[in-house]
């Protein structure tokens, strides 16, 4: 049962939960198009992944102190989370956007295309993931994004 008072999990969890969420409705506002499948998927705006690592590092810091270890392995690990997020899935993506695009061009040459609406949607799911990494602002908000629920949570469960 002390999986259910270990308020640093749970915000972290749940942050990353919210950040998934919220990527819904913000694509709806943005496109007016809804798209479920960003519950699951990498990449967009906020990064969950910023968002949990910085819900983490503030909750443990409310708990145990800004000069305690739990704080500075919780910055040290965000720090390296949100670099990776930025960095290297950031070009993976990018680099996956340009292999995508030399495989379409190849199969239009082989005149693949005219096949596209008869092919099942496994099929039309097996192009490389594009949207792996995030853009600067997108983690800049997911961590914010972090920051604002851990106190959210931490203010509303133990006042």
């Amino acid at each position: 049962m002390e999986f259910f008072t270990n308020f640093p999990l749970l915000v972290a969890l749940f942050t990353i939960a919210f950040a998934q969420f919220i990527k819904v409705p913000l694509l709806y506002i943005a496109s007016r198009r809804v798209d479920w499948t960003l519950l699951t998927s990498t990449g967009g705006m906020p990064s969950s992944h910023s968002g949990a690592v910085t819900a983490l590092a503030t909750a443990l810091a409310i708990e145990h102190g800004l000069g305690s270890p739990y704080f500075a392995i919780a910055v040290i690990f965000g720090v390296i989370v949100m670099f990776d997020a930025t960095g290297v899935r950031w070009h993976a993506g990018e680099q996956a956007t340009v292999v995508n695009q030399l495989v379409m061009d190849f199969t239009k040459f082989r005149d693949e295309m005219k096949h596209w609406p008869e092919k099942k949607e496994e099929e039309k799911r097996n192009e490389l993931k594009e949207l792996l990494g995030h853009q600067p602002i997108e983690v800049f908000f997911g961590g914010l994004l972090g920051i604002i629920l851990a106190l959210t949570l931490h203010f509303i469960f133990n006042t």
